[in-house]
């Protein structure tokens, strides 16, 4: 029995000890329940500082992601230190205007003499290249030419010398013009621009004359400055051109090349035309205003000088504006010098004899 007791005792202690460990298995089912509740818990826990740790690493890296743009920041300023670059024209116009005031500066100590010696020389020289200047207006008498110079107005002379040819075969008299029906007058008128107003200026001109003078063109510039429409530019252009007596005619090519040439630094011209009275002998203004349109008309143009091709441009302070290629240059010269008709389509036979060629008539080719 002893084994049996053993058995038994084994087999109780078997069986108390089965609860247990079925109790103790249910602890520990239990307790590995907690515990992988616990594992299963604990590796957010654990984990947390490994997120952590990535957390602590990500915000590192973000830092760092975060700095990157920090330093290509001075990349992104880069184009802040190209901003002078941007500021360049700024930069040319002030150094435009410190060669400017360069120029002034060697400007002023030229002399009166030198001034004067300069200025005729250049005539002199404007004098060998058109011998043959004149008025561009066709005119037969003084009446004509005043006409078709108060018509010159916003136009040019080639526009007036087309359309002057029909108004004085209808009107070839003051009276007839002061006389006249204004709207046919003003058909007339219109290819030369500011027809309306010429029309009226033209036939109170004409009326003025008749009334004043006799139908006849007053020859004394206090005269001819009381006539409507009739300034001292159109006064000068008739006193030199019909009745010879020396006057400065200062027209916009006047204006330019005087002050091109450091003639003078007036912009009126009125002064303008005091000053450079100054430099030259009275006798030599007429011709003087033809050297010097001529030549604005011809070379030294208002946008697109031909420097290249000008034979004033050892003598000119102002050599360099236009263009100094002279192939280049040689293109862009205007009425005979560039082989093209004048602005006459009557001009004088010096001009013909120079290889100058008459304009053509209004509506031709």
């Amino acid at each position: 029995m002893p084994g049996e007791k053993a058995v038994e005792t084994t087999g109780g202690a078997a069986a108390e000890k089965a609860p247990e460990q079925q109790s103790g298995s249910g602890s520990a089912a239990d307790g590995a329940a907690p515990a992988k509740k616990a594992a299963a818990r604990k590796p957010p826990v654990k984990r947390s500082p490994a997120k952590g740790t990535a957390a602590g690493e990500a915000p590192a890296k973000k830092a760092s992601a975060r700095k990157a743009p920090a330093k290509k920041a001075p990349a992104k300023k880069a184009p802040a230190k190209k901003a002078p670059a941007k500021k360049a024209p700024a930069e040319r116009v002030a150094a435009g205007k410190a060669a400017t005031a360069a120029k002034a500066v060697v400007r002023k100590p030229q002399s009166r003499t030198a001034l004067v010696r300069r200025a005729r020389r250049i005539d002199r020289e404007l004098a060998e290249i058109y011998p043959y200047a004149h008025p561009e207006l066709d005119f037969v008498d003084p009446f004509q030419l005043i006409v078709a110079t108060v018509l010159s107005a916003q136009t040019t002379d080639l526009r007036v010398n087309q359309t002057t040819p029909g108004l004085f075969a209808k009107y070839p008299t003051p009276e007839d013009l002061a006389a006249a029906d204004p709207e046919e007058v003003e058909e007339i008128l219109r290819p030369t621009g500011f027809f309306r107003a010429k029309t009226k200026s033209v036939i109170g001109l004409s009326k003025a004359l008749v009334e004043e003078f006799g139908g006849e063109v007053p020859g004394r510039l206090e005269d001819l400055v009381k006539l409507p429409g009739v300034g001292r530019k159109t006064a000068f252009v008739v006193l030199g051109n019909a009745f010879g007596r020396p006057g400065i005619t200062v027209d916009t090519h006047f204006q330019r090349l005087v002050r091109r040439w450091q003639w003078t630094e007036q912009t009126e011209p009125d002064k303008i035309e005091a000053e450079i009275a100054t430099l030259f002998p009275k006798s030599e203004w007429t011709m003087l205003s033809h050297h010097v349109i001529f030549h604005g008309r011809r070379i030294c143009h208002a946008r697109k000088p031909a420097c290249g091709a000008c034979p004033l441009a050892p003598l000119c302070p102002a050599y360099g504006e236009g263009e100094t290629d002279p192939e280049k240059a040689k293109k862009l010269l205007k009425y005979e010098k560039g082989g093209f008709p004048g602005q006459r389509l009557n001009p004088p036979q010096s001009y013909l004899d120079a290889g100058g060629r008459p304009a053509p008539p209004l509506g031709a080719g």
